[in-house]
């Protein structure tokens, strides 16, 4: 036997790979890049939210293997269980604001009220849910990223409220004793403003991801402030 008789023909990749089930995908819209940002952050809160969990369930078989009962047990273990918790609201919280938002899919007020009430208890700031009827994950979405960007205004705290206006519109209401308005990030989300740069923070994603998810829905946001607060709606 040669050498040339053991070496496989060389062949492309395309001939190499197997079809996948379903068919060509040639014919599909291309992914875009903002598309692929929400899978990336979709696929992090997926991959953690198990062992984040995990972790709380160790700490209860902990509890009670010691003889107790959580809460109520060592201040150790009190310590890592709302370390937990508020992992745990962090990452559903990010899976909203950052994870794909179907167009189809949507969320309820107890389950939203539920992510906002772990994630903000016993901080600066408050968040009140107001939305009483279940609304579009996509529009969901936005409303969390602009929830962060209130609460980047809110330097000593205070409260932020989400309530419907009409039959799909949202009014965000944030009030404190300081509001500190960042001019270039919140020039960003006006219906004419650039897109963000190079030189934008990761603390300030969020502008700029609702503002592309807002071009993507063809939503327009309009801020007023006055002596006592910021309010938007869109």
């Amino acid at each position: 036997m040669t050498v040339e008789d053991t070496v496989a023909p060389h062949r492309s990749l395309s001939d190499a790979v197997p079809p996948a089930p379903g068919g060509d995908r040639m014919g599909q819209a291309p992914l875009s890049p903002g598309a692929l940002a929400q899978l990336v952050g979709s696929r992090i809160c997926h991959d953690l939210i198990s062992p984040v969990g995990a972790i709380g369930n160790g700490l209860e078989l902990l509890a009670m293997a010691g003889g107790r009962t959580m809460p109520g047990g060592s201040a150790e273990l009190e310590l890592i269980s709302d370390s937990v918790v508020q992992a745990n609201a962090r990452i559903r919280f990010f899976r909203v604001a950052f994870g794909l938002a179907g167009h189809e899919q949507r969320l309820g007020r107890s389950e939203l009220r539920g992510i906002l009430a772990d994630l903000y208890a016993g901080g600066r700031v408050r968040v009140d849910w107001q939305v009483e009827e279940d609304r579009p994950r996509a529009t969901v979405q936005i409303a969390f990223l602009l929830v962060l960007c209130l609460e980047s205004a809110l330097a000593r705290g205070g409260q932020i409220t989400i309530r419907a206006a009409g039959d799909a519109g949202w009014l965000l209401r944030a009030e404190g004793p300081v509001l500190r308005i960042d001019s270039a990030l919140w020039r960003m989300l006006a219906p004419d403003g650039a897109p963000a740069t190079m030189d934008l923070r990761a603390g300030d994603v969020h502008f700029a991801l609702a503002r592309d998810r807002m071009r993507d829905l063809g939503l327009d946001l309009h801020a007023t402030k006055d002596t006592e607060g910021m309010t938007l709606t869109f």
